[in-house]
């Protein structure tokens, strides 16, 4: 049984069993339905405690049940029947009590928590509202804005913050069940509180602050339809009686259910969960990962030694020369003292994670490293280099990874005297914020090395997707025909801030040319250099970017690129549009004007082609891995779900 109800004196237990996360499914709707009607007509019944079995009360609906037609009884009508129920219900809460799984805690009477879980309202990052109540209840529970904020964000709360809000009644102790029971002995001692649908929602002590709060949520949600159905839903629940707020939530649920932006953000959920879930690794151990090592205390390199460190992973940095080194370890003892200052981590926590990291010249201190990250410049010599260093200090079973964003790992791995153990990890910057990991599958890498590669990036909190070797992986390999095709359309009449200005109107947080800007433009340029021997000479050319370049523009780290930047402001720069146009008159194009729809739309076409090239050609395994990449490397909006979805190529599910 998914639900089971037992006896303890005067007390009643319903226990939610439901694995892996006890998903408000069909059974489990059902199975509260026959439990409020068994314990409401037991008189020796005084009180229920509403609780789960695992690792967390129930995480929300089944998100497998959305695209099959709904089954009774539905989750807004479990929650009206534990309002009506006569004797007090208390949720004995723990884990992650999502979506639905809240919205059935707020149908009880009290709620009580572990310390360590966490609450919320996520549907809208899955382009939804919440549809039993959710938008309802808890605005007539806690303060509004934070209310709205909950709904229209996503984001749960801690246990803590929950209590504060008086979303909760009280965090539970060492022991959940005798911390429940305690409530409902005072539960039973008062009278029943009236349901929260049968409440006033709390007033708005500061209608200016709330109107605020909906302007910023309006512009985080950059175009997604979500947040926004979220915000009204949020303001009908403060200016109607609840039985029409709670109508007109489920019909907005329902339309929502059905549109393409719930479709896409599913897409890319379920995307996200199965990409590292490859057969050659299936079942197989990882190597050890106690100890990791990191060459180069570059941008990069010092972000993946602070995201291990952030993980309880002990670092070791390895740089050329003691001034290197030390500047090296300054730049991750930064990020580290950023989390102390920002209350991610206490002192002791602060303290106990940079004795964890060693900077050294020396590779011999890599020799019992399980897993090393070479993160050097983008360079094959330099980067031979280090491979044969590695050769001769690491144990044979330690895997080697490159972080390279084009070269040939292939090319790499055959220099070294174990081939099966290398492997790509391509991080993005900062890495120690940035989701995404490219996992690159070198021609003879192990099973082994794989596992492990994608047991890394599941420690770090990563998104990992596997990709086959070429020029740029998936993600940059798709940025550098688009950053071409921008550059193009440049030369030919377009504006940098024009097609920045389109990308960001798509959804993009930032726009082609600000991103460069952004990551450096050295690092393309390499590339350029690099390809430039081989290059066609019937291909098109811009050398723009060679040009800002060669002048020292490197970016925003350089306080010039395709911008000026003032204060770390990004600004048009009369400079470059001279140079634009003297480029353009240089090589007799005669500039025109592009409508906003046609920058954004020949960038999009470029992506999709290029996308379905790398999969064409088994670059990458599922195009979902492409829509995955480009959502969580490259900005590409969420709820439109990525450039494969938007063509409608929905093959290898």
């Amino acid at each position: 049984m998914t639900v089971h109800v037992e006896k303890t004196d005067d007390l009643a237990f319903v226990t939610i069993d439901n694995p892996p996360v006890n998903a408000a499914g069909q059974a489990v709707r059902a199975g509260l339905i026959g439990a409020i009607a068994d314990t409401d007509a037991d008189d020796t019944v005084k009180a229920v405690i509403l609780r789960a079995k695992g690792a967390t009360f129930t995480a929300g609906a089944d998100v497998s049940e959305f695209d099959k037609p709904a089954a009774p009884p539905h989750l807004p009508d479990v929650i009206l029947a534990l309002e009506t129920t006569t004797k007090p219900w208390i949720a004995a809460l723990h884990g992650s009590i999502l979506g639905g799984g809240l919205e059935i805690a707020l149908g009880c009477n009290y709620r009580i928590a572990d310390a360590r879980s966490k609450l919320g309202l996520p549907e809208v990052t899955l382009g939804l509202i919440p549809g039993a109540g959710g938008t309802v209840r808890l605005p007539r529970l806690i303060d509004p804005i934070a209310a709205l904020t909950m709904i229209s964000s996503g984001k749960p709360v801690t246990a803590a913050k929950a209590l504060s809000l008086r979303l909760i009644d009280a965090v539970a102790g060492g022991d959940m069940s005798k911390d429940a029971i305690a409530l409902a002995r005072t539960a039973i001692a008062q009278p029943l509180p009236a349901p929260l649908s049968q409440r006033p929602a709390v007033a708005v002590n500061d209608a200016d602050a709330l109107n605020a709060a909906k302007d910023s949520l309006r512009k985080k949600a950059r175009g997604a339809t979500a947040p926004k159905a979220a915000i009204d839903a949020v303001q009908r629940a403060l200016d109607l009686p609840a039985d029409q707020a709670l109508k007109a939530e489920r019909e907005t649920f329902m339309r929502l259910k059905s549109s393409r932006e719930c479709a896409a953000l599913r897409r890319v959920f379920f995307a996200e969960r199965s990409a590292a879930k490859l057969p050659m690794v299936k079942g197989l151990d990882p190597a050890p990962l106690n100890t990791i090592g990191v060459i180069g205390g570059g941008t990069m390199g010092a972000g993946i030694a602070a995201a291990c460190l952030l993980r309880g992973l002990p670092v070791t940095l390895i740089e050329r020369d003691d001034k290197a080194r030390a500047t090296g370890y300054d730049r991750v003892a930064g990020v580290l003292k950023n989390s102390l200052d920002r209350g991610l981590m206490d002192q002791a926590k602060h303290d106990f994670t940079l004795a964890m990291f060693k900077s050294s010249t020396d590779y011999a201190d890599l020799s019992n490293a399980d897993l090393v990250i070479e993160a050097v410049f983008e360079d094959m010599d330099v980067k031979h280099g280090v491979l044969a260093a590695l050769d001769r200090v690491l144990r044979k079973d330690a895997i080697i990874a490159s972080n390279t964003s084009y070269l040939d790992i292939n090319v790499m791995a055959a220099q070294t005297a174990h081939p099966s153990r290398v492997i790509g990890l391509h991080f993005f910057s900062p890495a120690y914020i940035m989701k995404l990991v490219e996992v690159i599958i070198t021609d003879h890498a192990s099973p082994t090395a794989l596992a492990t590669g994608f047991a890394l990036a599941k420690r770090l909190g990563k998104i990992a997707v596997p990709a086959g070797v070429c020029d740029g992986f998936i993600g940059n390999r798709i940025m550098t025909a688009y950053r071409r095709k921008g550059e193009i359309m440049v030369e030919d009449g377009a504006w940098p801030w024009d097609i920045d200005a389109a990308m960001r109107d798509f959804g993009f947080p930032m726009g082609l040319f600000e991103m460069q800007d952004l990551a450096g433009l050295d690092i393309s340029w390499a590339m350029r250099k690099r390809q430039a021997a081989t290059r066609d000479p019937a291909t098109r050319y811009v050398n723009l970017g060679d040009k800002l370049c060669e002048a020292g523009r490197l970016g925003k780290k350089t306080g010039a690129g395709w911008y000026d930047y003032n204060e770390g402001r990004a600004v048009k720069s009369e400079l470059v549009e001279t140079l634009i146009l003297d480029e353009s008159k240089r090589k007799g194009i005669t500039r025109k004007k592009f409508p906003q729809d046609v920058l954004i739309g020949t960038i999009l076409t470029t992506m999709q082609t290029e996308a379905n090239a790398l999969f064409a050609e088994g670059i990458a395994q599922r195009s979902e891995d492409i829509d995955v990449v480009m959502v969580n490397g490259y900005g590409f909006p969420r709820w439109r779900g990525g450039p494969m979805f938007m063509g409608n190529d929905h093959s290898k599910r």
